[in-house]
Order: structure tokens, then C-alpha cells, then sequence
């Protein structure tokens, strides 16, 4: 289809849709109706209609509920606000609202909607800059259209616009995250070219990729060059090539990198999000010997292992079976002072309920609880569902009134008392029933539409028309 053809038909279905659009009711009802007069009278130029209209205040809510209205009715007109939008001097948009606008455009499915939009500028001579073109590339990464992205950046030259390096960077990541690490090497190269230098950010997700895809010779020697255009390996960056070695098996090259990002010093030592991330990858490796090496290492060099560490080398030693060692461990890392008990039980319960260790996780589960241990909400969350899974509902009950006793309920999964009142009911047991119905009802916890009908049923046949009827009003 030709450009022309492609803006008549653009222009022909906003007018034809925009109709549609005013009937809708807005959220942001204001905003909403000024946008749908304006776009009426004005459909053909999108962003100078909007612009005609600023200062607009805009946030996250308003562009959330115009984009999934437009989307419904007109995908491009949709899209066009977000681009708009992402411009606006006192917005910018954050990751959650990229990844709606994804969804609701179809990015992934429908990738051409990118490159009509970019053909739709140039057609109608729309004013775009340098800054419109970096929303479109960050939609692209965030929707993991590479190839698109790269198309978008070529095009800016048309426009008469200069890629900027964060321009470049977004493309670079975008084709590193894809593996082609060719093309992001060679966007690289270009971008010397037209007098700009790679950054700190093109450096580390260059490395990360050629280390995504086992070239780490390839990673190893962007480190000599960095210094050239002014930038200095740091933590980011070793961690980034660690983690691919790791990842690779080379474990005399891990402790090797490890002691030479201590040797370079302040912004290069290695922190407790590097150790945990290396002990994480050797379990996962069936390495947990190697894993306490770097443990021990973490602990000489003065760094103290935190909860995620404990987790990470529990959650490792479980998953191969190795499960004579995990206590000897827990009472060394709580030892230390940086790891509290409950913390340590917490993530062995959630383990050994991942590995199908059920009764050895509610073993553990109530010695924890009978020697005064709080343990977190996803521990208790999912022993109590695993438990009512087994058709042992009273049972999970009981255990639900003593992790109360303890305090540890007040982040719970709240869907934990539709199941256990559900299942009470079932099985006829009024009483408790009735006990957990008021402790919903006074802790304004909602009953969940699934089990409404069974719940209210059984309610009403023991009296109790009243807890009903306040259980009822929380319903969602």
C-alpha cells in the first residue's frame, strides 16, 4: 500500500471512528470529551490537535484509561496519544504504562503498527523530534520488536532528525536482549560515525549480551576499550560478565573475576548483590560446595550475606537434594547475625512445598512455629493452601488460628480465607466457619466470587443471616 493510500485510510478511519469514541464514557471525563471534540473537527493532524489543546495535566490514570478506550475503536488514533503523550515536557511514562500500551496495541502480534505509525508522520508532515522517535524505540523494547526498533532508527534521518546515544542505546539493547549481537555490534561501531560514543549503558548491555549468548572473549575485550570514551569498568559491568561465566561453568574464572573487581577497589568491589547472584547460579549448577566457597569469601571480604542470599543457596541445596545440609547452613548464616531464623525457615517451608516435600515442609512448618519463629506470608500462604488441597481443611484451619497467635497474618494472601471458609462449609464445620466468617467481616477481608454461593448457603441453613449479609456487601 502506498503512503498516500495509507494516510486516506488513516484519515478515513479516524472520522469514521471517532464518533464512536464520544460516546464512551471517560474515567477522565474533562480530558476525555475535549479530546474527542477536538479530534472530530480536526482528525488529519493528530498532535498539533492535541497540542492546540496543552497545557493538558496528565498522568498515569488519565493515559491508562484513554489508551484501553481508543484501543478498542482506533488502534492507530490510540497509539498516536500514547507517542504524543510520552513527549509532554511534564510526563514521561513509566514501565507499567508501557507494557499496558503493549498489550493493548498488540505490539507483539501486530509489529507493522509501529512502521505505519513512523510512514503516517511522514506523510502528513507531522512536527516530531528526537524525543517522539525515543518513546516509539522504548515501546519497541519493551514489546521486544528489535528488527522494528532498528527500521524506526534509520527512518530518523528522513525527518531530519540526529539519533542521539540514548537513541542508539535503546536499539542496542533491544537487539541484544533478541541475541543478535552482529547487528548491535555494528550500531555500535556507526554510532562514531556521527560524532557520538558509546556509554556506560551501551558497554554493559553489550557485555550481558555477548555473555547471553556465550561469546565471553567477546565481552572480556570491550573492558580494555571502555577507558577510550571515558568509561571505567564498575560493578554493574563485572557483574554483568560474572554472571555469564558463572553461568557458563567457569568456576575457577568466577573466583578469578571476583578478586580482581576487590583488587580495582571502590566502585568495582563486589557487593551483596554480586556474591548472591554468583552463589545463586553455582546452585542452580549443583554446585553448592562452590556456592559455600563464595559464601565464605563474602563473609572474609566484610560483605554480609542477606536474606536472598540465604534463600538463593537453601532454595539450590534443595532442589538437589541435599537437604542434610540446609540446617547445619541456616544455623551458620543466622550465626552470623545478618539472617534471622524465621527469615531462613520461611524459605526452606516455600522450597520444600516447591519440590513436593509436603510433609517435610509442615514438619518444618510447625517445629518453626512451636519454638516462637515468625514466619513470612508466602511460607504460611502456601502451607495452609497445600494443606487444604489435601481435603485436610480443619486441619489447615487449626494451623491458621495458630499463625494468627503469632502475628504473621497481616500480609497474608487473602484469597487463603475464601478457601478455608469454602472448605469449611463443605465439610460442615459450623462452628469454625462461623469463627473465621467474623474474623473476615472484622478484618474487612473479602469473601471471593467463586465461592460466594457455596459459603452463603451454608451460612444462612446455621443462622447466620446476619454475617451473610456483611460478608456479602465485601464480595468482589
Amino acid at each position: 500500500m502506498s503512503l498516500f493510500s495509507l494516510t486516506r485510510l488513516f484519515s478515513f478511519s479516524i472520522k469514521s471512528k471517532t464518533s464512536k469514541i464520544s460516546t464512551l464514557h471517560f474515567a477522565t471525563t474533562s480530558l476525555g470529551e475535549k479530546l474527542d471534540a477536538h479530534l472530530q473537527n480536526s482528525p488529519n493532524n493528530v498532535e498539533k490537535t492535541l497540542n492546540s489543546l496543552a497545557p493538558i495535566k496528565l498522568d498515569t490514570k488519565y493515559v491508562n484509561d484513554i489508551i484501553h478506550r481508543w484501543s478498542l475503536n482506533n488502534l492507530q488514533l490510540g497509539l498516536r496519544f500514547f507517542i504524543w503523550a510520552g513527549d509532554q515536557p511534564n510526563y514521561r511514562h513509566n514501565l507499567y504504562i508501557y507494557n499496558k500500551a503493549c498489550s493493548l496495541f498488540k505490539i507483539k502480534q501486530n509489529p507493522q503498527v509501529i512502521l505505519d505509525l513512523i510512514a503516517a508522520y511522514k506523510v502528513e508532515k507531522c512536527v516530531v523530534c528526537v524525543d517522539t522517535f525515543k518513546v516509539v524505540l522504548r515501546l519497541c523494547k519493551v514489546g521486544g520488536l528489535a528488527d522494528e526498533a532498528l527500521m524506526v532508527l534509520k527512518k530518523m534521518p528522513e525527518f531530519n532528525i540526529r539519533p542521539d546515544t540514548t537513541a542508539y542505546n535503546l536499539v542496542i539493547r533491544s537487539l541484544c536482549e533478541k541475541g543478535d549481537m552482529d547487528m548491535a555490534k555494528q550500531l555500535m561501531g556507526e554510532m562514531g560515525l556521527i560524532d557520538l560514543y558509546p556509554d556506560m549503558i551501551t558497554y554493559v548491555s553489550m557485555i550481558k549480551g555477548f555473555c547471553d549468548v556465550g561469546r565471553l572473549e567477546e565481552a572480556y575485550a570491550l573492558f580494555p576499550v571502555m577507558s577510550v570514551h571515558g568509561c571505567y569498568p564498575n560493578v554493574v559491568a563485572y557483574s554483568a560478565l560474572l554472571d555469564g561465566v558463572c553461568r557458563c561453568g567457569i568456576i575457577e574464572k568466577a573466583f578469578e573475576l571476583l578478586a580482581e573487581m576487590e583488587k580495582e577497589g571502590e566502585g568495582c568491589r563486589p557487593n551483596v548483590i554480586t556474591y548472591t547472584s554468583v552463589i545463586q547460579s553455582f546452585c542452580e549448577q549443583g554446585r553448592a560446595k562452590d556456592a559455600l566457597s563464595v559464601l565464605e569469601l563474602m563473609e572474609v571480604r566484610g560483605c554480609a550475606p542477606n536474606r536472598v542470599t540465604a534463600s538463593a543457596w537453601i532454595n539450590g541445596v534443595c532442589m538437589n537434594g541435599q537437604l542434610q545440609d540446609v540446617y547445619k547452613f541456616i544455623e551458620r548464616i543466622v550465626g552470623g547475625g545478618s539472617v534471622s531464623m524465621g527469615d531462613c525457615y520461611s524459605s526452606l517451608v516455600v522450597c520444600l512445598i516447591k519440590i513436593k516435600k509436603v510433609e517435610e515442609a509442615e514438619k518444618t512448618f510447625r517445629m518453626a512455629l512451636s519454638s516462637g519463629m515468625k514466619l513470612d506470608s508466602l511460607a504460611c500462604s502456601m502451607m495452609i493452601r497445600e494443606i487444604c488441597s489435601e481435603k485436610r481443611v480443619l486441619d489447615g484451619f487449626c494451623l491458621y488460628e495458630e499463625v494468627e497467635k503469632t502475628g504473621c497474618l497481616s500480609s497474608i494472601d487473602i484469597d487463603i480465607y475464601s478457601i478455608l471458609l469454602a472448605g469449611l462449609c463443605q465439610k460442615s464445620h459450623s462452628a469454625e466457619a462461623a469463627r473465621l466468617a467474623r474474623s473476615m467481616v472484622e478484618k474487612r477481608i473479602p469473601l471471593r466470587t467463586p465461592y460466594v454461593e457455596k459459603v452463603v448457603e451454608h451460612l444462612k441453613n446455621f443462622g447466620g443471616k446476619e454475617l451473610v449479609a456483611e460478608l456479602v456487601s465485601m464480595v468482589r
